[in-house]
């Protein structure tokens, strides 16, 4: 199958082409028709899976095709982060090079001046973080009155980053008549829930993950008690001599930025890669890691999309991910072009839910090591027993509560009963 199969306008296929793209990927060959036909989509797919083409592709032939002259937005497209938002921002500029279509992105982060500026024209798609789109509604500097498409990228994230009653509030604010795309990287029972409440007897795919192609790779986990053990055992590896280059990734940019610092005085070139840092700094530093002018790169995962390195033989999860295909993606930049690769995981103990998630979901179980003379002070088990123990407590306190609710009721229905008597009694 080739893009030409989807009928995209001759212009929409020079820009596929210039991209380099010849055939569609497995989440483009179902989801692309289904949007054409302006069905509702839940779509369940992977990063690098290209699942943003999967979305953007159809909705700029659907422009197209609709001559009506709007203020718009016309399209919305809301993504839990601005780095994610700035990608698919990009994505659309790579496609639209050929046709007028007129876009704007508003994160967080970015002037209001500058912003509503933007929004002072017509738009054809807006993107969005969720906290700044509302503060534009609130302010009514934009209205959703022309959207006839709506995409929830990242649904699952935005789930977990409790974004959910901001986006309740702009679909309420919408005619609730447009067309839902909702992509997520998962279809549990909290996404599927949020779902019918947004979408419309959607067109439901769900896209296997190929997490077979790690054989390369060795995977380890190492138990720690706290941050100083955790950069104790951190700085033990890095000093192996088999490693060549790595990547060592954090939960946040304030991590990166400060892990850094802490390993700036070691015996290796080291550099930090977060959205914080400007278009031209991120661009200097990743290719300054591939000419292996850098041996350490920091990063948090969104940073590091896209970053293709031969020699990687270790990647850290430093803070081990949320989200289980976060860890496949990390891990697979390293055992690449056949060769072996270590991904090794920091374990503590609030870890241990997350753990067990990747775990399900890579259906293997990760390996236990220690190194000798920097043993955690508690085991797997202890962090088990913890767990159990606390939610023991929670569920203990929680029967109380219930327990002392009743009691409270039943003894203002004993009062109410009393009462009632003592005022037959005065009467008679």
């Amino acid at each position: 199958m080739s893009f030409e199969t989807f009928k995209f306008t001759a212009e929409i296929i020079k820009a596929i082409s210039d991209v380099g793209y010849k055939n569609p990927t497995e989440i483009q060959k179902k989801s692309i028709p289904q949007i054409i036909k302006k069905n509702d989509v839940l779509a369940s797919a992977q990063t690098g899976t290209g699942k943003t083409a999967a979305f953007i592709l159809p909705i700029l032939q659907l422009l197209m095709k609709d001559k009506n002259k709007v203020k718009g937005p016309r399209v919305l497209i809301i993504s839990p982060t601005r780095e994610l938002a700035n990608q698919i921002s990009g994505s659309i500029k790579k496609y639209a090079r050929y046709i007028h279509i007129n876009s704007v992105t508003v994160t967080g982060g970015m002037s209001y001046t500058y912003q509503n500026k933007n929004l002072s024209k017509s738009i054809d798609i807006l993107i969005a973080t969720p906290g700044r789109l509302i503060d534009l509604f609130k302010q009514k500097k934009i209205k959703f009155n022309d959207i006839k498409i709506m995409v929830l990228d990242e649904a699952d994230k935005m789930l977990d980053m409790g974004f959910i009653p901001d986006i309740r509030k702009i679909f309420n604010a919408t005619s609730k008549q447009q067309q839902m795309l909702m992509f997520s990287a998962t279809l549990d029972n909290s996404v599927s829930k949020i779902a019918k409440e947004f979408l419309k007897n959607p067109i439901i795919i769900s896209i296997t993950p190929k997490i077979k192609g790690h054989i390369n790779i060795e995977q380890y986990l190492y138990y720690v008690d706290n941050q100083f053990h955790k950069q104790q055992l951190l700085k033990h590896f890095l000093s192996d001599i088999n490693l060549k280059q790595a990547i060592i990734f954090t939960a946040t940019k304030r991590q990166a930025d400060k892990l850094t610092d802490d390993l700036y005085h070691s015996d290796f070139k080291i550099a930090a890669l977060h959205g914080d840092m400007s278009q031209g700094s991120r661009t200097k530093t990743i290719n300054r890691f591939k000419k292996n002018q850098i041996k350490v790169l920091i990063a948090t995962d969104l940073a590091s999309r896209g970053i293709d390195v031969k020699n990687i033989t270790h990647v850290f999860n430093y803070d081990i991910p949320r989200f289980s295909e976060d860890y496949i993606h990390r891990i697979g930049r390293t055992g690449r072009a056949n060769k072996k690769g270590q991904a090794i995981s920091f374990i503590s103990p609030s870890d241990k839910e997350y753990l067990q998630k990747i775990e399900r979901f890579t259906k293997m179980k990760i390996m236990v090591k220690i190194v000798p003379g920097m043993e955690p002070t508690k085991t797997s088990e202890d962090y088990s027993k913890k767990k159990i123990k606390s939610l023991f407590k929670k569920s203990k306190k929680n029967f109380k509560n219930k327990l002392n609710a009743k009691k409270r009721i039943k003894r203002k229905i004993i009062k109410k009963i009393n009462q009632s008597k003592d005022a037959r009694s005065a009467i008679e």
